[in-house]
C-alpha cells in the first residue's frame, strides 16, 4: 500500500471520529460526573452499558462506512443479457446510460462523483462516513443514527451532571471548562443527528430518498407521475426497507403502480 493511501480521506475521517468518540468518553469518566460516581461506588452495571453502547455506536458507523453501499456491477453479467434488462423496465421510461461508468442504470440510482461509482437506490454521500448511502447500507445508517443519537442523549446528561457551576467563574472554567466544552459538543452533535433520524424516517416511511426528495422535478421517472410511484404505505413501506419484505426490482414495482393507476382511471 502506498504510503499516502493512509492519509486518503475516509482513513482520516473514520481516525478522526473514532478519536472523538473515545476522547469524549474519556473526558466523561475523568471528570466528576454521575459516570464516574457510579464507577467509584462500585455500581458498574450502568457504565458498563454506557460503554457497551459506545462501541456498538461505532462499529455501526464502521460498517455503514466500509461496506459496498449497493455499487452497481459494472462487468456485463452473462445470465443477464441486454434484451433481458430493457424488458424489466415498463414501457416510457428507458434506460438511462452513466456517462461516468457507461453502465445501464437501474431505477433509482445515480452516479456518485465522489465514490466515482453508480449507487442502486442512491440517498447521498455522507462525507462524516466519506461512503454513499444506497441500498445496502441505508438501513444500518438509520439504525447508527438512533443508537448514536441515545449515546449522544445520554452522554449529554452525564457532562451536565458534572458541571456544577461555582464562583468565581475563573476557577470554575479551569476545573470545569473542557467538560463545558464537552457539553458544547454533544449539544451540537445531537441536534445533527436527531434532526438527520427524523428526516431519514419519515422518507423511509414514504419510501422516497434524499436524492428523490429533493430533486424531484430533475428525475424522469418521477416527473412522469403525480405521486411517489414507490410509496407502498408505512408497514409495507418499512418491512421492505429493513427486510426486505415483499421482495421485487423497483422496476417491477413502478410497473404496479402504473397498472392500478390506469385501472383506476378506466373505472
Amino acid at each position: 500500500m502506498a504510503p499516502w493511501a493512509l492519509l486518503s480521506p475516509g482513513v482520516l475521517v473514520r481516525t478522526g471520529h473514532t478519536v472523538l468518540t473515545w476522547g469524549i468518553t474519556l473526558v466523561l469518566f475523568l471528570h466528576d460526573t454521575e459516570l464516574r460516581q457510579w464507577e467509584e461506588q462500585g455500581e458498574l452495571l450502568l457504565p458498563l452499558t454506557f460503554l457497551f453502547l459506545v462501541l456498538g455506536s461505532l462499529l455501526l458507523y464502521l460498517a455503514v462506512s466500509l461496506m459496498d453501499p449497493g455499487y452497481v456491477n459494472t462487468q456485463p453479467q452473462p445470465q443477464e443479457p441486454k434484451e433481458e434488462q430493457t424488458a424489466m423496465v415498463p414501457q416510457g421510461i428507458a434506460l438511462r446510460r452513466c456517462r461516468y461508468c457507461l453502465v445501464l442504470q437501474p431505477l433509482r440510482a445515480r452516479h456518485c462523483r465522489d465514490c466515482r461509482r453508480c449507487v442502486r437506490r442512491y440517498d447521498h454521500h455522507c462525507p462524516w462516513m466519506e461512503n454513499c448511502v444506497g441500498e445496502r447500507n441505508h438501513p444500518l445508517f438509520v439504525a447508527y443514527l438512533a443508537l448514536q443519537l441515545v449515546v449522544l442523549l445520554w452522554g449529554l446528561y452525564l457532562a451536565w451532571s458534572g458541571l456544577q457551576f461555582f464562583q468565581p467563574w475563573g476557577l470554575w472554567l479551569r476545573s470545569r471548562g473542557l467538560l463545558f466544552a464537552t457539553f458544547l459538543l454533544l449539544s451540537f452533535f445531537s441536534l445533527v443527528a436527531g434532526l438527520l433520524l427524523a428526516s431519514h424516517l419519515y422518507l423511509v416511511a414514504s419510501n422516497t430518498t434524499t436524492w428523490e426528495f429533493i430533486s424531484s422535478h430533475r428525475i424522469a421517472y418521477l416527473r412522469q407521475r403525480p405521486s411517489n410511484p414507490f410509496n407502498r404505505g408505512l408497514t409495507r413501506n418499512l418491512a421492505h426497507f429493513f427486510c426486505g419484505w415483499p421482495s421485487g426490482s423497483w422496476e417491477t414495482l413502478w410497473a404496479e403502480e402504473e397498472v392500478e393507476e390506469g385501472n383506476s382511471q378506466a373505472v
